[in-house]
């Protein structure tokens, strides 16, 4: 499997989506499950700054071989090693050789 090694710039957004089933009975009274295999799921928002065009097209080869459907492994700056998906991403170019990528990874089980 392959790993993903691009260090993302600071600041990098990282947001919870717990998965869960809700029962709802009489007088207000609820029940909570987790619910699946990865009931506490990660996703990053990332931004790549001031890379340069080499770098640039490093990371979108990397993401565009994968093409959404591929996990890869990725270190986030958490520090918990995980599979992670990327389904989508932004190239901005700002100047000659100097790029900015925004990008979502998920993670997967």
């Amino acid at each position: 499997m392959a790993s993903f090694s691009y260090t993302p710039s600071f600041e990098a957004t990282e947001q919870s989506k717990p998965r869960m089933r809700v029962f709802k009975a009489g007088d207000g009274y609820q029940q909570r499950v987790r619910f699946g295999l990865n009931t506490n799921r990660k996703e990053w928002s990332l931004l790549f700054t001031n890379r340069t065009n080499t770098e640039r097209d490093s990371i979108i080869a990397f993401l565009e071989a994968r093409a959404g459907a591929e996990t890869f492994d990725w270190i986030p700056p958490r520090g918990v090693s995980g599979k992670y998906i990327c389904e989508d991403w932004q190239t901005q170019l700002v100047n000659y050789n100097n790029n900015q990528i925004r990008a979502t990874f998920v993670e997967v089980q």
